[in-house]
């Protein structure tokens, strides 16, 4: 069986050969690690991305199967992006930095962290008519339309590849900050949030609807979203639903219109409270089921919901940073849960630094034996 056979198998409950091998990439940082202990060349380092021919060179030096994150998309962001620049330095070093999204950064020296947010531009009715509404706007030339019209025969068909359809909220909480995103949502103009979330949902739904129509195949669709934390969502769960789920399920229906019934979203953070937002307008697949400090959210959310709920992902990837016994205790705890059906095993966020290639390597030829 190819692994995009095995892949959708057992997304549908039916027979495979065996468990696929599938990760969700790495921090850049642990890259340059591996390759100052000799274990992959720099070139593979300065080289990788998602999808790229250096990771799946480094697929084969571990014995990866295929990244998750293999997605395809359009141009669904602001458009054009703001100019990045850097506003000031201060005394430490610390870059103050404009960056793409409108957002006002600080960037340490040498930190490898996300950058702390100080400040952002979409503060109100005018900055959103002015700044921004103009660059949420649809364009035929947001989606490369000459490539979709070819893709079915230029796609892999050894793995399985999924059409990416942007974010509903998660990206303008990129925009916002999560500090303006609540301001704008609880002192501001009440209708403002709900204008930009249909403006920014509407542009990406006309991108997903115009790929669709070329007649190009996916295997699965793909949001990100990033909404939640270690105590759960960043927005309460009756607004989230009130101003976003109308649109998972706009974006969700087009996808079956066309033959896509596994759709996954990345979330991290503890999800219970938006799960059933997400699975009742057309989200099914759970993913990358982060552990943290809570726990496995797989198996309740598959009590609670059903068949319907599929997963990939909920390996505690930090055993991949102990030893072998502790990636032996994964491995079984992924046997388990692969026995529910309709869940594929995945190291539960991109690999960190102090990561160790061996054990890697070892986890990746382990989950292969599940069947």
């Amino acid at each position: 069986m190819t692994n995009r056979e095995r892949t959708m198998n057992i997304l549908h409950y039916k027979e495979a050969d065996r468990m696929p091998a599938v990760h969700f990439g790495y921090w850049n940082e642990l890259l340059w690690e591996w390759a100052e202990q000799g274990k992959i060349p720099r070139e593979i380092a300065e080289r990788w991305y998602d999808g790229s021919e250096a990771e799946r060179e480094l697929d084969r030096m571990i014995g990866w199967d295929f990244n998750w994150y293999r997605t395809v998309g359009s141009d669904n962001g602001l458009r054009p992006g703001f100019e990045y620049k850097v506003l000031e330095v201060l005394p430490d070093g610390t870059r103050r930095v404009q960056n793409g999204d409108g957002l006002i950064e600080r960037i340490k020296p040498g930190a490898t962290s996300i950058p702390s947010e100080d400040d952002y531009l979409l503060k109100d009715r005018e900055a959103f008519e002015m700044l921004y509404k103009p660059k949420m706007q649809f364009s035929p030339d947001r989606v490369n339309l000459d490539y979709y019209r070819h893709f079915n025969n230029t796609r892999p068909t050894d793995i399985p590849v999924g059409l990416h359809l942007g974010s509903v909220l998660g990206n303008i909480r990129n925009m916002t900050s999560v500090v303006g995103m609540s301001y704008l949502l609880y002192d501001e103009d009440e209708e403002l949030f709900a204008d930009i979330v249909d403006t920014y949902a509407e542009m990406q739904y006309k991108c997903a609807e115009a790929i669709l129509e070329t007649g190009a195949k996916f295997d699965f669709a793909h949001y990100w979203e990033d909404i939640c934390f270690k105590n759960g969502p960043l927005i309460a769960p009756d607004i989230f639903e009130e101003l976003c789920a109308k649109h998972y399920k706009k974006r969700n229906d087009l996808c079956k219109k066309y033959g896509i019934d596994i759709i996954s979203l990345d979330c991290d953070g503890v999800t219970d409270k938006l799960l059933p937002i997400w699975f009742e307008n057309g989200v099914n697949t759970m993913f990358p089921i982060e552990i943290g400090v809570w726990g496995d959210q797989f198996e309740p959310a598959r009590n609670k919901y059903g068949k319907g709920m599929l997963g990939v992902g909920g390996m505690d990837k930090t055993a991949l940073r102990v030893d072998r016994a502790a990636v032996d205790r994964e491995i079984e705890r992924m046997r388990r849960l692969s026995a529910l059906g309709g869940f594929i095993p995945c190291p539960d966020h991109r690999l960190m630094p102090g990561t160790k290639f061996e054990l890697v390597q070892y986890y990746a030829e382990k989950i292969k034996e599940i069947q």
